[in-house]
């Protein structure tokens, strides 16, 4: 692992209203806000074990990041796409509605995220969400070992399951949680492993996972350490072998995972900026959803401790070229996606006063 910037760290704001309730710190590369303005993006993340979306930007006129959280229930996959970003929590999914449309508010924030739409599905424990090609959700079901789209009328309705799923029962029978779309259909996915007993993932989680190809029921690749976020990007599949702290390719001919880089965390949720992957990091549980993992033995020979945050990696040279770390109460992210075109956004809840009084006419 090589770092381009790690020997000082970047300024980062708050949200006035907010700093002083916050209950984590973020710290950041040298050039970390400098890029991400650059790259006329920002990010959404999701950590489930704080219950914050957290949305990361830039006041390029401040030289700064912008930081900026709103709690909502156990928030895991998310999806943007067309100014509608989709947040995956405990019991529903929001579609959330920029309706900033790119004009900046009084306090420079130029996306204003409101919720808009809601699916309530039960505790399905959703992992990756989607947009399709028809703009409807698909989503991978966990509980149920499947993929599935939001219903009208019920809680969800099932679109596809691993041949070696025998049927669909509320059992995590393989831990199915990554998906990856190809021209809005589902491509391929990633499970820990192929079993087909109530919770029978957890017996296989140092080498069990793999990537399914969805189309044709094949698995692709075998092997893996709790793979997450497959994502299709320049013709080529990249995959998380998280329980190594892996990020890298599948050859698709020889079905064998190459990595690129090696990150000190468990990995879970990737997109991409150009050349750049951003990949998040999380610090392991101590407990049997990650204890015996090879990544434990990759942190004491790399003779490091677990991160909590954000790489930028360089896809062409596997180098890390910026980087985002989160310290106190969070400790544990999902999802990590992409913004293009919002340099500062936010995000209205559900609770507060400003969502009575943001109104927009179609």
């Amino acid at each position: 692992m090589s770092t381009s910037d790690e020997t000082s760290t970047a300024p980062v704001e708050a949200r006035p209203a907010e700093t002083e309730k916050r209950a984590f710190v973020v710290t950041a590369s040298r050039q970390f806000a400098s890029w991400l303005a650059d790259s006329a993006s920002s990010l959404a993340i999701s950590t489930y074990q704080s219950s914050k979306v957290i949305l990361i930007g830039s006041n390029r006129e401040a030289g700064r990041l912008s930081v900026f959280e709103r709690t909502i229930e156990r928030p895991m996959g998310m999806a943007f796409r067309d100014s509608r970003l989709a947040v995956a929590s405990m019991i529903q999914i929001t579609s959330f509605v920029d309706a900033a449309g790119g004009t900046p508010g009084a306090a420079g924030y130029d996306a204003l995220f409101v919720p808009q739409t809601a699916s309530y599905t039960a505790d399905l424990d959703v992992h990756d969400v989607a947009y399709g090609a028809d703009g409807g959700l698909v989503f991978v079901n966990t509980l149920f070992s499947c993929l599935a789209t939001t219903s009208e009328t019920h809680s969800f309705r099932p679109l596809w399951k691993p041949s070696f799923v025998s049927r669909l029962a509320p059992e995590d029978r393989c831990h199915l949680n990554g998906l990856a779309m190809r021209e809005g259909k589902p491509a391929y996915v990633t499970a820990v492993a192929e079993t087909d007993v109530a919770d029978g993932w957890r017996e296989h989680r140092s080498g069990g996972g793999v990537v399914i190809d969805v189309a044709s029921g094949e698995i692709v690749c075998r092997g893996l350490a709790m793979p997450h976020s497959p994502r299709l990007h320049d013709g080529r599949l990249w995959v998380l072998n998280s329980g190594a702290g892996e990020i890298g390719t599948v050859d698709m001919a020889s079905g064998r995972f190459e990595p690129l880089a090696f990150c000190p965390g468990y990995l879970r949720g990737l997109d991409f900026v150009g050349p750049y992957a951003l990949v998040g990091l999380s610090e392991p549980r101590e407990n049997r959803t990650f204890a015996g993992l090879p990544l434990q033995d990759r942190l004491t020979a790399a003779k490091v401790g677990p991160r909590c945050g954000v790489f930028v990696i360089d896809t062409r040279t596997g180098d890390v070229a910026h980087w985002l770390r989160f310290e106190g109460v969070v400790n544990e992210l999902y999802d990590v996606v992409s913004l293009p075109g919002l340099s500062r956004p936010m995000m209205i809840g559900f609770k507060n006063e400003e969502i009575r009084r943001t109104v927009s006419i179609e």
